[in-house]
């Protein structure tokens, strides 16, 4: 894809995804993540009411009056997204991939972050961590994030959430909002989930596609493991295949559940001819 192809793109997806966190996301996104702690702001007199575990004692001795502590919410926030651009991504066979999708929820979540003035980083993983662009402010940092969304080409085809997860507790030492978007076909994670999920606050948005779960009733056809590469020849029409297909994708349902909520997970599914505007608010409210 050249570079004016790629910008034209680019502004296609900033116009389409500024406009929902402006109008829609980026005051349920402020409500729903709170701050890292709270941070010192002042010290005024003792009122009537005021909790006495406040009081700061130096300075009430040095005014032979009790005064306490306020403290206000530490409101920047540090936002990453943990991106799945292996080899199945590319899959899609309604209205669009699940790696468009993935694009435009990256978006709108990073424009709802800057417009809180929140830091926005990506992980790209596939198998491996692919790249990692740390964390800043600004849109034009966002602009360069959509430009790797769109065009950004893994050197590797599996997929290893852990090692995704792992690479971001060992990075990010603070409490960050993390996002993994994928179409979670791996059952290797819930362990890493766990640990990551003790430092940082955690999201999981499961994209699929109709067909991950439904075999197409189209005879005898060659099917391509787009991540292993292995070809097989299938008969769709046979119930005994259409059960094994449908039991396999069961099967990453399952893990999917049971990793997000023994890890305390939050979770969010969409299916690629779904819409992802109606999924995210109903999270953020379900949260906020």
């Amino acid at each position: 894809m050249d570079t004016k192809e790629i910008l034209k793109k680019v502004r296609a997806i900033e116009i389409k995804t500024r406009r929902l966190s402006d109008h829609i996301f980026s005051g349920e996104y402020h409500s729903s993540f709170k701050g890292r702690g709270m941070s010192f702001s002042e010290v005024r007199e003792y009122a009537f009411g005021d909790d006495v575990r406040g009081i700061d004692w130096n300075v009430s001795a040095r005014f032979n009056t009790p005064y306490v502590k306020v403290f206000e919410e530490e409101r920047e926030l540090t936002m990453v997204l943990l991106v799945d651009v292996s080899a199945s991504e590319s899959f899609g066979t309604r209205t669009q991939t699940k790696s468009q999708m993935i694009t435009e929820i990256c978006a709108v979540l990073a424009f709802s972050a800057i417009k809180n003035n929140d830091k926005v980083g990506v992980l790209f993983f596939s198998d491996k961590v692919e790249k990692y662009i740390p964390p800043q402010k600004g849109k034009k940092h966002i602009l360069r994030i959509i430009r790797e969304l769109i065009d950004f080409k893994a050197t590797s085809t599996g997929t290893n959430i852990a090692e995704a997860l792992s690479y971001m507790s060992n990075m990010l030492k603070k409490k960050a909002i993390g996002f993994v978007i994928s179409d979670f076909m791996d059952e290797t994670y819930q362990k890493a989930l766990s640990v990551a999920g003790r430092r940082h606050d955690l999201t999981a948005i499961k994209i699929n596609d109709f067909h991950d779960r439904v075999l197409p009733d189209i005879g005898w056809a060659k099917f391509l493991d787009p991540e292993t590469k292995e070809q097989t020849w299938v008969d769709t029409n046979s119930k005994e295949m259409q059960t094994l297909y449908k039991g396999q994708y069961d099967a990453q349902e399952s893990y999917f559940e049971l990793a997000c909520n023994k890890s305390g997970t939050g979770k969010i599914k969409i299916q690629t001819d779904e819409s992802y505007v109606k999924a995210l608010l109903a999270y953020f409210k379900q949260r906020g």
